[in-house]
Parts: structure tokens; C-alpha cells; sequence
């Protein structure tokens, strides 16, 4: 079973480049002893873990302006990793330009698609417009900047990443909402205690049947179970067919929660439990 409470160094595998929000969030989470480890893609991430070469994952899962990051909900299901802790990180996000680049001479502005998308509204009102470019990451974008000096492109990206590379912020706050927050979930191969305040999440696919949606859901509202998460994914390969990800209040140590799994099975094709967890409020 996993100790997250150990002092021992950790290397935990991130999607990203040094200056990343997600190598951020790892380090406010695990503190000095992370050995933080950049990867390309998320499946890098999952791979990682997968093989041994690092010990925990580290990845976003939601938030609170763009939504989930679907990607990452469809690698819960194809890996077997247990999910062992979440945290979440305000993400304030800055336009970031090579030294001496100035505002009316950006044509193209550069980042992760989430990012962009947590900055729509400062992008649509740019004026005289402005080209989009998503690029695999946020610092990456930065660090791209870095390497090219190009005065007529502008990346998304952090402060901290601005100063990592020596670039110069142009604006700062430029999110759609100061109420951005990022959720991220630790992965290992092993579970974890998750202590009395616990989350649970699973995966669980239906039986085709009317009403099974609503009875999967009876199972928990029927033991006064809190639900914090619903989401659908469509079924690779089955048109028309879904399965679902949900968080719960628990652990699957408790008692009504077992009572409540062993009912949910009676209408599903398929459930798995992902991981009971420590909680954290989102």
C-alpha cells in the first residue's frame, strides 16, 4: 500500500515542461520531496507509472471553467492504476512575449488548449484579432518562445514559467474568471489509506435497460451518499453506448458504501473502483 506520509523522495511523472501549472500543483501537493519528471502526453504519464520507472503520476482531471480533460478519464480506464490522493491549484494565467515584444505587434498567441479555452473571452476581445495556435503545453509554449524570440507571438503560460525562461509578461489575470481552479489526482500502483474523510471514484458501464441510469443512481441517494462527480464517456466501438466516472463521498472501507457497490453491480456491465482517497474540497 502506498505512504504518501513517507519523507522519502518521490518521482512523480507530470505532463509538461519545467514551469508547467501541473508541475506546480505537484509541488504545492508533495512538497521538497518530489523528484518532479516531465513527460510529452498524458499517456507518457500513465506508461511511467505503469513500468515502475517513476513511483506515482500526477494529472489534471477537471476544471472549473473548461471542464474535464477527457483524454485522462479514458486512460483511467485503459490502466490499472488505483487513484491515491487529489489536490487543486488556482491557475492564473499571464501572456507571456519575448523581451521587447510589445502588444500590437502580436499576431499569433500560443498554449494549451485548456488554456486557451480558460482565456476565450480575453482572446475574442483582442482587438483587430488575433491567431490561435495550440501547442502540447503551457510552459512548452514559453520555452518554444524562448528558443525562437519571435516579437509577433505571445504564449499562455504561468509567471513562473515567464521567469524560468527569461521571457517578459505582457498582462497578467487574463483568465475568463478569477475562480479558475484546477483538479489534479495522484496515481500509483498500489492503493492507499484514505483515511475517514475519504472520496471514492469508479468507473461503471450499464446494462441497456429503461431506467438503469436512474436505479444506478437510487443505489447511493437510497444510503444518503453524497455524489460530487457524474461524468459520461461515449464507448469506443459502441455507438450509442456510454460509460460513466463518479465521485462519492467514502471509502469503500465503509460499510454503506460496500451495501451500495454490491447493489450498483445488480445493473452494471462493468464496475470498477478507481480509488478511495483522502479528499480535498474542489
Amino acid at each position: 500500500m502506498t505512504n504518501l506520509n513517507s519523507t522519502a523522495s518521490l518521482n512523480v511523472a507530470f505532463q509538461g515542461e519545467p514551469g508547467a501549472y501541473s508541475e506546480a500543483a505537484l509541488f504545492e501537493y508533495f512538497g521538497s520531496k518530489a523528484v518532479a519528471v516531465g513527460k510529452a502526453r498524458f499517456e507518457d504519464v500513465f506508461d511511467a507509472v505503469d513500468s515502475g520507472a517513476c513511483q506515482l503520476g500526477f494529472i489534471p482531471i477537471e476544471n472549473s471553467l473548461a471542464g474535464s480533460i477527457h483524454r485522462n478519464y479514458d486512460l483511467l480506464r485503459e490502466h490499472s492504476l488505483h487513484i491515491i490522493g487529489e489536490t487543486t491549484l488556482r491557475v492564473r494565467h499571464c501572456l507571456i512575449a519575448a523581451p521587447g515584444a510589445s502588444m500590437d505587434k502580436i499576431t499569433k498567441v500560443i498554449s494549451h488548449p485548456q488554456a486557451l479555452d480558460q482565456c476565450r473571452g480575453f482572446l475574442d476581445r483582442w482587438e483587430g484579432g488575433v491567431k490561435v495556435e495550440q501547442v502540447y503545453d503551457t510552459a512548452g509554449a514559453v520555452k518554444q518562445l524562448a528558443e525562437t524570440r519571435n516579437q509577433t507571438t505571445a504564449a499562455i503560460a504561468s509567471r513562473r514559467a515567464a521567469e524560468l525562461y527569461g521571457m517578459s509578461i505582457l498582462m497578467e489575470g487574463i483568465e475568463d474568471d478569477e475562480a479558475n481552479f484546477t483538479r489534479f489526482l495522484v496515481l500509483s500502483t498500489e492503493p492507499v489509506d484514505p483515511g475517514k474523510d475519504a472520496k471514492t471514484s469508479i468507473l461503471v458501464c450499464l446494462k441497456n435497460l429503461p431506467g438503469s441510469l436512474f436505479k444506478a443512481l437510487s443505489v447511493f441517494a437510497l444510503r444518503d451518499i453524497d455524489l460530487s462527480k457524474l461524468e459520461s464517456r461515449p464507448l469506443i466501438g459502441q455507438p450509442g453506448e456510454y460509460q460513466f466516472y463518479v465521485d462519492f463521498a467514502g471509502s469503500t472501507k465503509d460499510q454503506k458504501v460496500i451495501r451500495a457497490l454490491n447493489h450498483l453491480e445488480e445493473y452494471a456491465t462493468l464496475l470498477r473502483v478507481l480509488g478511495s482517497y483522502p479528499r480535498n474540497s474542489f
